[in-house]
């Protein structure tokens, strides 16, 4: 038995490698790369999977590490900046989806019932999906990034609740009172959490973190402790995930837990992209292609749409309510597990399914590409989207600084940056900082510095600026095509401006140079020089490295 399920694993493992390692080779997201796995080896190609069970538990210990380092990402004082608009966006996209998707459903012919589940499996989109790809993007820690993650939270309680209702609808209970049973219980658990994370947890981590071992193992339990307790009481395995991660997101020690759990997290979360792939139901498809083309359609445009008008109506901008809008543009798990439940129950047949099922796999691959490939796309569609930003001021535009003309504009206010901006200053020049973290251009802005909200990869931001007469402009963003882009928009204007860029490889740091800049930073390349250095200059001399660590601690204090 041991050795059946260790020959499918490593089978699952082998082809996702193979297929994974080819998308790679021609630039596409590896989710797809995943999701293609599962449907080879399910039931329509392959057929090997045997030991489903085993492959559900592998894929929700993938759910629970992804959630719990996007809650690592969460600190409670951010989100509570986003919560008012998370909350509008995901409660208003959810009534409007399904009142446009049941109509939509009855105009395609599908009876009421029907038409209702169907409406309501088109609200829900994927957080595990998007919390992926936003997290490969680095976008999670972006405003767009926080409001997407708030409203799908909201879809996510909305959904268990839909899932309780349709639960209960054969049963014999009052399902009023079990769900203000859950509620009760549930916000007690939170108070209990909330108390428990002020005034114990950060005692313990410290305790825990003087072994890196035990810190690791710490934090797996404290996620597992939490993702049982939300599960038993009603609420999702997930939501106690997330939560797990938002309460050590406070703690100084997240960075690390971060790290240590990010190699944990791609593994496992291979098998839930694959038993999403491999439980993909197709029954008579092509005698609903109509029905399934239609509500692709909507879910990839009629959705975003939604979004963008309710931030528009919020006064957000339109690249904001664009970037956001595109994450509902697929629909979730949730919705195949409603109908699914639907059927078991007599509501809908297999055929309704089918159709979700196949809308599913249309919309997630879509979306993917839309999501991976966003920035690209934006420039292409901004003229026609000023229909959903209201004039005057916005709430997201972040701007504290007059005038256009600097002499040196940094972008990315990360530790780099911050090092950056100590020398920036010491030279006396009036510069502009800009970053895409709304909380560090705050932060400035209180400091007394000039900067701006804002992401290098928005061309109409980059527009706004006078590189014409800039001397010096300082990136110490990490993304080689976000750099490309930035340094090709300042050398139209300005040959002989100061181009510094970060780079971590050394073909990315030649394609930079290429393209125009001036000096290319290289973090691994400088530290193993400095290193060097001062071996080479204080030998075995343990004092003076002692004083050398003093005064690289000093810097390194805020």
């Amino acid at each position: 038995m041991v050795e059946s399920i260790f020959a499918e694993l490593s089978m699952i493992i082998i082809i996702a490698v193979i297929i994974s390692g080819f998308l790679r080779f021609l630039k596409q997201p590896l989710i797809i790369g995943y999701v293609i796995t599962g449907i080879i080896i399910g039931p329509l190609f392959l057929n090997i999977v045997r030991s489903a069970d085993m492959i559900a538990t592998l894929s929700h210990f993938g759910i629970v590490f992804l959630l719990f380092i996007a809650g690592l990402s969460l600190n409670p004082k951010v989100m509570k900046s986003v919560g008012k608009v998370s909350l509008i966006t995901g409660v208003g996209q959810v009534l409007f989806t399904t009142f446009i998707g049941f109509f939509i459903a009855r105009l395609l012919g599908f009876a009421d019932i029907e038409s209702l589940y169907i409406a309501v499996a088109l609200t829900f989109s994927s957080t595990i999906i998007i919390i992926k790809l936003l997290s490969d993007k680095g976008d999670l820690q972006t405003l767009y990034g926080r409001i997407s993650v708030g409203f799908l939270i909201v879809q996510d309680i909305i959904a268990v609740i839909i899932l309780m209702l349709i639960s209960s609808s054969t049963g014999g209970f009052n399902v009023m009172h079990l769900s203000a049973e859950i509620i009760l219980i549930g916000l007690g658990l939170l108070l209990s959490i909330a108390i428990f994370s002020i005034f114990a947890l950060p005692r313990i981590t410290e305790t825990m973190a003087k072994s890196q071992e035990l810190l690791l193992l710490f934090s797996i339990g404290w996620l597992l402790f939490l993702s049982v307790v939300f599960g038993y009481i009603g609420f999702s395995i997930e939501i106690g995930a997330l939560l797990a991660g938002i309460m050590l997101s406070t703690s100084p020690y997240h960075y690390e837990i971060k790290m240590k759990m990010n190699i944990l997290r791609d593994f496992f979360i291979l098998f839930f992209f694959v038993l999403l792939g491999s439980q993909m139901v197709f029954i008579n498809i092509t005698e609903s292609l109509l029905p399934i083309a239609v509500f692709s359609s909507f879910i990839l445009i009629g959705n975003p749409l939604i979004v963008m008008i309710l931030m528009g109506m919020m006064k957000y901008t339109k690249r904001n309510g664009f970037l956001a809008g595109l994450t509902v543009a697929q629909i979730s798990e949730f919705s195949l597990i409603v109908v699914a439940l639907g059927v078991k129950i007599g509501h809908v047949s297999n055929e309704i399914l089918s159709v979700v099922t196949a809308t599913g796999l249309i919309t997630i691959l879509a979306s993917t590409y839309m999501i991976t490939y966003a920035n690209k796309i934006y420039p292409r569609v901004s003229r026609y989207l000023g229909l959903f930003e209201r004039r005057g001021k916005k709430v997201d535009e972040h701007i504290y600084y007059r005038g256009r003309s600097y002499e040196i504009i940094l972008f990315g206010y990360d530790e780099v940056g911050t090092s950056m901006l100590k020398s920036i200053r010491n030279l006396g020049r009036k510069f502009l900082v800009i970053d895409y973290d709304p909380d560090k251009i705050t932060k400035l802005a209180r400091e007394g510095y000039d900067c701006r909200y804002g992401d290098a990869n928005d061309t109409e931001m980059l527009n706004e600026l006078d590189f014409s007469k800039t001397k010096m402009v300082v990136s110490t963003i990490p993304d080689t095509d976000t750099n490309l882009l930035l340094t090709k928009k300042i050398r139209k204007v300005n040959r002989d401006a100061i181009v510094i860029i970060i780079s971590h490889r050394s073909q990315e740091a030649l394609k930079l140079y290429e393209s125009g800049a001036t000096y290319v930073i290289m973090p691994y390349f400088l530290g193993g020089h400095h290193a060097s250095t001062l071996i080479q200059k204080y030998g075995l001399n343990i004092s003076e490295f002692l004083k050398e660590r003093a005064n690289h601690m000093n810097h390194l204090k805020p």
